[in-house]
């Protein structure tokens, strides 16, 4: 019946094409596309491809792999393909033996998702998405910041109002509910908030959200870029997450009006399992060698292992909660960045805090003051410590983190951190211009 209703949208839509597509294991979208003719055959029976050409899936011995489309993520894309309607569809990755791959990201989460429901928590999240716009092309050497403005400034010295307009119009089209839009504290920064989902789906909110910003800045001859660091002295791009727990009937299961924080036990024990769990979770949520250079103290980004209400130099934050609005209560973990796989971050985020909450984990006292001015000596009398310093750290800590270990499975994580290794090796070889203009004269 779901094929059939599928198959029937598609003739209504005036549908011509179909992309198929998924995201590979550093988070980058991949897609292959297939006539609207063959969408029956390829919802019966999937679309094989190879994928030992694909970071991260599989050896060149056993590539055949095959997409199975997700009829919930169809959406017509709001632009045209030489004028015919094309339909994007989310696929999960499956092996030829008929079981969902234990390397395709969106799997992870799915394994997560339900294990927390099998708990009686159903995982809410909102991320948050910041990106840069750069006039021109993908070249980096050419990338000058669309605009000057800072934060919140506007038209006329806002120069992609219209632009995020048209993101706006377009991810409506797409099925998303756009909440906020501005301009962010960097030159030629942005940021568009939409409405928190249930974790699978906004992982993949945030796959639409990447695929309409760049499309969309390319109409307006402009390149948008989730870069976590691109731009030296100015800030950074974060994917602050937003993340509750609910019940099967909808209830907030982070409020207790009976705490003096108006958070429950589980809140707290969510909360401390992913502070324990900070430094081991940063290779995912931080994934790449420029992420540690949107991680230093002085900007927004946190790299404190603490957390507060109000200050937000703390690694989580509690947004305040306005009386009748108990529903909204969440923590906001502000340092995973737009570089990062939406599922695994969120699928390491959820285990973590699920960890926190089976152990009974303490939550420590809350952090008022400002970090980012605290001593050597304050800082270790308040028992804080940092996250990793670099992606070689982070590899570090992701390897002596079982949790995070278990959550990805052996199979992902080894070709993870081989990845990220061979990553790292590439970046030290590397000689850059910093390094000519302080040593080149020093012999």
């Amino acid at each position: 019946m779901v094929e059939k209703n599928l198959l029937n949208k598609a003739k209504s839509d005036k549908v011509r094409l179909v992309e198929l597509m998924f995201m590979d294991l550093l988070g980058g979208l991949k897609s292959v596309t297939i006539p609207v003719e063959r969408l029956e055959e390829v919802l019966e029976k999937g679309a094989w491809f190879d994928g030992s050409s694909i970071e991260g899936f599989a050896r060149l011995a056993e590539s055949d792999m095959y997409l199975v489309p997700d009829h919930v993520t169809y959406s017509v894309l709001p632009w045209k393909n030489n004028g015919c309607n094309t339909v994007r569809v989310l696929c999960d990755v499956f092996s030829p033996n008929g079981t969902q791959s234990p390397c395709d990201p969106r799997n992870t989460l799915k394994k997560a998702v339900d294990k927390a429901k099998k708990q009686g928590f159903n995982f809410m999240a909102g991320p948050e998405m910041e990106f840069f716009l750069f006039k021109g092309d993908q070249d980096s050497q050419k990338a000058i910041p669309h605009d000057s403005a800072g934060y919140f400034d506007f038209a006329p010295k806002d120069l992609a109002t219209d632009v995020r307009r048209d993101m706006i119009f377009a991810l409506q089209a797409m099925g998303l509910t756009v909440e906020t839009s501005h301009h962010e504290v960097g030159c030629g920064q942005h940021e568009i908030n939409f409405k928190y989902a249930d974790a699978l789906t906004a992982a993949d909110n945030v796959s639409t959200f990447k695929h309409v910003a760049k499309n969309i800045s390319h109409h307006h001859g402009l390149y948008a870029s989730f870069m976590p660091k691109p731009v030296f002295g100015d800030a950074g791009n974060g994917m602050h997450v937003h993340q509750s727990l609910f019940d099967s009937e909808g209830k907030n299961l982070f409020f207790d009006s009976a705490d003096k924080h108006n958070l429950s036990d589980d809140a707290k024990g969510f909360i401390a399992g992913q502070l324990n769990h900070a430094k081991g979770m940063a290779g995912i949520l931080c994934p790449s060698v420029n992420s540690y250079k949107r991680l230093v103290p002085g900007f927004e980004a946190p790299v404190y292992i603490c957390w507060a209400q109000i200050n937000r130099s703390a690694l989580i934050r509690i947004p305040r909660v306005s009386e009748g609005r108990e529903q909204s209560t969440r923590a906001e973990l502000r340092c995973p960045d737009t570089s990062c796989n939406p599922y695994l971050a969120l699928a390491i985020m959820l285990e973590a805090g699920l960890d926190g909450i089976s152990k009974g984990a303490e939550l420590p006292t809350p952090i008022d003051g400002n970090v980012h001015s605290f001593s050597e000596k304050q800082l270790a009398e308040s028992g804080i410590e940092t996250l990793p310093d670099s992606l070689n750290s982070a590899i570090g800590e992701l390897r002596k983190d079982k949790v995070v270990r278990a959550t990805l499975g052996e199979e992902l994580f080894e070709k993870y951190i081989a990845i990220k290794k061979r990553e790292w090796g590439d970046y030290s070889a590397q000689v850059t211009e910093w390094e000519l203009k302080h040593y080149y004269e020093s012999a």
